[in-house]
């Protein structure tokens, strides 16, 4: 049905004026899903603003380093040994991305696994917008049994050749988009874009492989590994006032891109004293994003709830002059 009414949309004054002009379709596969793995090969479909595919690129890339799961990608060191290194393909790349809004299935991964690349060879991908397509799925309403990108594709009856493959991922996911595409014109409805706020600043990890996240399934987690803190020894203040200064204790929670790799963020709120939240409640004192507009759960429930929210540059300013815990 909701194929139907999408191919209904062909007059252009029927196509929402805010919609972006062109989209970059992108899959990457890594050696893992922790912040410190590596990109292993990257496909980009380009698509005009209607969804209909201009062309498509791939690329493998070597990572300087084992592959990691070669049961789920199939790319073993030996292929990859001769394959070019991020910063060959990274000119490349950035041309496919070049004014269009990235689209990609949990696209968060996506994104933070190519800003990380980027910010390695001291550059950065000329996107400023992306698309999940869970969100998307979400938004229309598909009546999906999962969130998988082989449970998207068998919604509008397309076929998966190659699982795990980022050429054909990519494929995919492009010929699953358009329907979509056209069924959020045909109906109205606001895309979820968010903000791509590439690094600046960040770290490169030296964790024991052992000791690194799993990688279970497609995309179907957070891209960084969960790391374990120590209790925050203060208790909590309660909310941060605006134009006050921030207290040993308060409880903080992130969302969204920022121009300081997150983890850079949160040690520095603990140093200084503060609680990481990891979701917002009546208890958290402040919400640190730079698009407070998203309609992420967080800054949803930062306007139910109305927990004070700043924004990454703020944030470090208040984090300069933190107010010690009562004695």
């Amino acid at each position: 049905m909701l194929e139907d009414r999408a191919t209904a949309v062909s007059s252009p004054t029927q196509w929402p004026a805010a919609y972006p002009q062109g989209y970059a379709v992108v899959d990457v596969e890594t050696t893992g899903l922790a912040r410190d793995d590596r990109i292993i090969s990257a496909a980009v479909y380009r698509l005009d603003a209607r969804g209909e595919v201009e062309d498509h690129w791939y690329t493998l890339v070597n990572p300087e380093r084992d592959p990691g799961p070669v049961w789920i990608h199939g790319l073993t060191s030996e292929v990859l040994a001769d394959a070019p290194l991020f910063a060959d393909v990274a000119e490349e790349f950035a041309a496919r991305l070049d004014g269009r809004v990235l689209v990609a299935h949990n696209a968060a991964f996506d994104w933070q696994m190519i800003a990380r690349e980027y910010a390695r060879v001291r550059s950065a991908p000329p996107v400023r917008q992306r698309l999940c397509t869970i969100a998307l799925s979400k938004q229309l309403g598909l009546p999906l049994p999962n969130h998988r990108l082989e449970s998207l594709a068998a919604h509008f009856g397309v076929v998966q050749q190659r699982a795990h493959h980022a050429l054909d991922d990519a494929r995919v996911l492009a010929e699953a988009f358009r329907p979509s595409l056209r069924a959020a014109a045909a109906s109205g409805v606001r895309l979820p874009l968010l903000e791509c706020r590439p690094l600046t600043e960040w770290s490169e990890p030296s964790v024991p492989r052992q000791a690194r996240a799993g990688y279970g399934g497609h995309r179907s987690g957070s891209w960084r590994p969960s790391r374990k803190r120590p209790a925050c020894p203060y208790p909590n203040p309660g909310r941060y006032e605006p134009g006050k200064r921030l207290k040993q204790g308060m409880r903080v929670a992130f969302s969204g891109d920022t121009s300081t790799e997150r983890e850079l963020l949160e040690d520095r709120a603990v140093e200084a004293g503060l609680h990481i939240a990891t979701s917002i409640s009546r208890l958290t004192s402040l919400l640190v994003t730079n698009d407070p507009d998203s309609g992420t759960s967080k800054t949803v429930k930062a306007r139910q709830y109305g927990t004070p929210v700043v924004d990454e540059a703020a944030f470090g300013q208040l984090l300069g002059d933190v107010e010690p815990a009562d004695a």
